[in-house]
């Protein structure tokens, strides 16, 4: 079974990918900027409320946040996340239909989550939009119907989570930085999932949706003294309660430099993550000297990290860092995910640029193009409703001074290349630091252990394990002959296979980047020709065509004829069972037996490309291809699952491939010797 052809989607990702790296232009000079102030009232529940009246447009936002403490879930992790999907399922007084055909039909734009909600409308509707935001609020019908229905959708997703690189990573760094007892390092498990009840998910909103320590900010096209009078009315009957205060233990660094590793068997490119812990309040002197720093480091563009990574080596697609601040304990990290071959080497230059902004000034000119680009970005927000709202809130839940947002371009402005210093050493501990790698241990881990940094190795969820074992050994009279055999008799048998001489697939994906799922359509001829393409309803995004005069692909109305290497790699993809030939090849070879998704199979590399195919049951369950695209190598892989007979062949009616993140493309329809014509490939 050939696996689609990378070519189609990488193109169509690496587009969207350059569109959002562009660099941003340099700002002019810095503005004054007036930040209107709220007028406060506080409830005698203890909610206070915030309205900012701006009457240039005739819209209004609300926004109600609960700034309650973090809190641990123990054996019921993920009660607070259920009790977010279910809150705005329905009232007590309305059904879950009715509530939102009456938000459509205002054009308004309504979220509820157990920290709080958020809706904005025309002015004209405001009243009536506060009065379903403050009904589906305080008066949730939490049903089993949809208790069942999102318990079940977040098993799924933890499901897909399991085999998705990037989600071990996140995952896996919090568990590490925080600890699983710490509600930052705390993570859903279906274990956990499976204890939680709707009762459960009442208690928690009863706990913990309470207004003391709620802030409901509203802003826009409104009049204060009618909006005062609305709201009295509309909250004054929510019940003072005040949510338990629980303190927990700031989780330490470690004591030196560490790399902590998770092997994944399946991972095509390592995710590599620098973290510590760090304690930096909004309040705090530091705070815009760190967020500059981290600009500098990884926070832009042309930061450190990425100039490195991305522009001078061609690692990754992007190399970035973060700072976090609040109240409470956050993280530093720098990230990035690269392919396996150079994971080592990537490590080496992201130690360097860490100790570089600490040990060496930042020059003039970089200092003083970061805080522009910071400036400009603030600038272009500051008048944005969300913007005003987040401004007012801030300032009374991190207990900041009235004028810190009129104060916020000076304050920027004010700082220099030796608190840059300063706050590098203080914020970027890289001899506290664990450098969290996920990745393919078979591969990766013979360089790391050359770098004489201290490894330790842990599960996918933060338990400590042994070393992971490299490739098992081939036995005895298995040869890359036998193995392309054997998956042949595996779907059908050489004779069914060889009957195959068209092979069409439809399916449907989702990409992060597209609001609608997406129609994959593959069509193989045993002739050497083939026809792929992805499509957003009736609009064509990209096809790709191999014929007998060549090959070419269309992204987006743009036509381009392959040649060379390219050519070649395309019509050697367009086969519908590249098995048949494989097999006659006496230059091929089984390099070993690795873990594929928890089962053992037999790896074959030819050239750029490795097949996997699964020991007991023969069948091919993955294939890895390195990539060059705009000068970059990257390596991807495609999964082979759900295998279905049709006609006599078995195929799979599942395909995943990683392309930075999990594309899943699930056949609704698969036909042999139908549904193929010639025309399909002009």
């Amino acid at each position: 079974m050939k696996k689609i052809h990378t070519v189609l989607i990488l193109l169509f990702l690496t587009g969207i990918m350059q569109a959002q790296d562009r660099p941003q232009p340099k700002p002019g000079k810095s503005p004054i900027v007036n930040i209107k102030k709220p007028q406060t009232f506080v409830l005698a529940n203890g909610m206070k409320v915030l309205v900012v009246e701006n009457h240039k447009l005739p819209r209004v936002s609300f926004n109600l946040t609960l700034d309650n403490a973090p809190f641990t879930e123990g054996n019921k992790k993920g009660v607070d996340e259920l009790t977010s999907s279910l809150i705005g399922n329905g009232t007590k007084k309305t059904t879950k239909e009715a509530f939102n055909e009456e938000i459509d039909f205002y054009g308004a734009n309504i979220n509820f989550t157990s920290q709080g909600a958020s809706a904005s409308a025309l002015s004209k509707y405001s009243g009536r939009v506060l009065e379903l935001l403050a009904e589906g609020a305080l008066q949730p019908n939490f049903t089993q119907t949809e208790f069942d229905k999102e318990k079940a959708k977040m098993l799924e997703g933890l499901k897909a989570d399991e085999k998705s690189v990037p989600a071990i990573a996140s995952r896996i760094v919090d568990v590490l930085a925080f600890g699983k007892n710490h509600p930052s390092g705390e993570f859903v498990s279906e274990e956990t999932l499976q204890n939680v009840t709707l009762a459960d998910v009442q208690t928690n909103y009863n706990t913990y949706f309470v207004p003391e320590n709620a802030y409901l900010v509203i802003v826009g096209d409104i009049k204060f003294k009618e909006t005062k009078a609305a709201v009295e009315k509309l909250f004054s009957g929510w019940k003072k309660q005040a949510a338990p205060k629980n303190t927990y233990p700031n989780p330490e660094n470690v004591s030196k430099l560490e790399i902590d590793f998770v092997d994944v068997p399946n991972a095509v490119q390592s995710e590599i993550s620098l973290v510590n812990t760090v304690n930096l309040k909004m309040s705090d002197p530091d705070f815009f000297p760190a967020v500059i720093a981290n600009q500098i480091l990884g926070g832009d563009f042309n930061s450190y990290l990425n100039m490195n990574l991305r522009e001078k080596h061609a690692w990754t697609y992007g190399a970035s860092s973060n700072i976090g601040s609040g109240k409470y304990v956050t993280k530093f990290k720098a990230s990035s995910a690269v392919r396996n071959a150079v994971t080592d080497s990537a490590v080496v230059q992201f130690v360097k640029e860490i100790k570089r902004i600490r040990t060496e000034k930042v020059s003039e000119d970089v200092l003083k193009n970061v805080k522009a680009g910071y400036i400009g970005r603030f600038v272009m927000q500051v008048e944005k409703p969300q913007s005003v709202a987040r401004y007012a809130l801030n300032i009374e839940t991190e207990k900041l001074p009235a004028d810190f947002y009129e104060k916020y371009i000076q304050t920027i402005n004010t700082v220099t290349i030796e608190d840059i210093n300063r706050v590098s050493n203080k914020y970027f501990q890289i001899d506290n630091m664990r450098i969290v790698i996920v990745g393919k241990g078979s591969e990766v881990l013979p360089g790391l252990e050359k770098l004489g940094i201290p490894i330790s190795y842990f599960d996918k969820y933060g338990n400590p394990v042994e070393k992971p074992a490299t490739k098992k050994e081939v036995p005895a009279g298995i040869t890359a002959k036998s193995v392309f055999e054997n998956y042949i008799k595996a779907i059908g048998g050489k004779k069914a296979v060889s009957s195959v001489k068209t092979l069409f697939m439809n399916g449907t994906t989702t990409i992060p980047q597209a609001p609608s799922p997406l129609t994959f359509v593959s069509k193989l001829d045993s002739k050497g020709k083939m026809m792929v393409s992805l499509s957003m309803g009736s609009m064509a995004l990209m096809k790709q065509v191999v014929n007998e005069k060549g090959a070419y692909v269309e992204q987006q109305g743009q036509r381009k004829n392959l040649e060379g290497a390219d050519l070649a790699e395309m019509k050697a993809n367009a086969a519908p069972f590249e098995e048949l030939q494989l097999s006659k090849r006496t230059d091929l070879k089984v390099d070993g037996i690795e873990s594929i998704n928890g089962n053992d199979a037999y790896s074959i590399k030819d050239g750029k490309t490795i097949y996997f195919y699964d020991v007991k049951s023969g069948l091919k369950v993955a294939e890895t291809k390195v990539k060059e695209q705009s000068g970059q190598s990257t390596t991807q892989t495609t999964y082979f699952n759900d295998y279905k007979e049709v006609k006599g062949v078995k195929v799979p009616f599942n395909l995943i491939q990683n392309a930075g993140f999990e594309l899943d493309i699930k056949m609704s329809d698969i036909k042999i010797n139908e549904g193929v014509a010639e025309k399909d490939f002009l």
